[in-house]
């Protein structure tokens, strides 16, 4: 019997960067706000039962009635308010969650882009390891700098990866990486940083450079030219 699969779908971000009266989160990608389309995808994947939408707790009622009922879900979907970072906000989304058995899958809800055999390798990846995350290989030169911008070292490439989401775990391995991070004040850059700090293997499997992850103007002038791609069949 197959685990259970829940996705937290994180969307509580305040759009700083894009400078916009509306969030990136709900911006239309031919006539379809981008946290729409991401749901859509998890919404069709077989391997997932539920869906949590964490978004800006003064978002809630938007949400309900503008973003979920125009998507038409099929699967059980709980609306949770995120909380003041991200981490938080992911936080929120394992509470709603019942159970410690079962995966879970962590994903931006402004990457719209994600593929669906990505889904499935990382819930298969999560229920042989405990985690896994999808990345792509760094593809440039990757130089570290000092706080004046001046190069320190050119990093050997081939061993860098550059992480997306989404992010699969075991529900009991996540919750308790999110609780000792909270308990000892610690932020991560993203939640599989969480569970490294315990000590437990994170398998990196290969994503897509096209999984972008929307936060800009620049973004969403690619964006809109992945769904031309996409449409011509390119």
């Amino acid at each position: 019997m197959k685990a259970k699969v829940h996705a937290i779908i994180v969307a509580a971000g305040k759009s700083i960067r894009l400078k916009d009266a509306v969030r990136k989160q709900y911006v239309a990608l031919d006539g379809i706000p981008i946290l729409g389309r991401t749901l859509n995808i998890f919404d069709s994947c077989q391997r997932v039962s539920q869906i949590i939408v964490v978004v800006p707790k003064e978002d809630l009622d938007f949400c309900r009635n503008e973003i979920l009922l125009s998507a038409k879900l099929q699967k059980d979907v709980i609306l949770v308010a995120g909380g003041a970072e991200r981490q938080d906000s992911v936080f929120n989304g394992l509470k709603a969650i019942e159970s410690d058995g079962g995966i879970v899958l962590i994903h931006d809800g402004v990457r719209p882009f994600v593929r669906q055999e990505h889904l499935i390798a990382c819930i298969n990846g999560a229920a042989e390891l405990g985690a896994c995350i999808l990345g792509i290989p760094a593809f440039d030169t990757v130089k570290k700098v000092s706080l004046t911008n001046e190069v320190t070292q050119t990093l050997k490439r081939d061993t860098l990866w550059l992480a997306q989401t989404p992010q699969a775990f075991k529900v009991k391995l996540i919750k308790k990486a999110h609780e000792a991070a909270k308990q000892e004040g610690f932020i991560g850059t993203d939640d599989a940083s969480l569970v490294e700090r315990l000590g437990e293997v994170v398998k990196i499997i290969p994503g897509s450079r096209s999984n972008i992850k929307i936060t800009n103007r620049e973004d969403l002038k690619l964006a809109q030219a992945l769904l031309q791609i996409s449409a011509s069949g390119l």
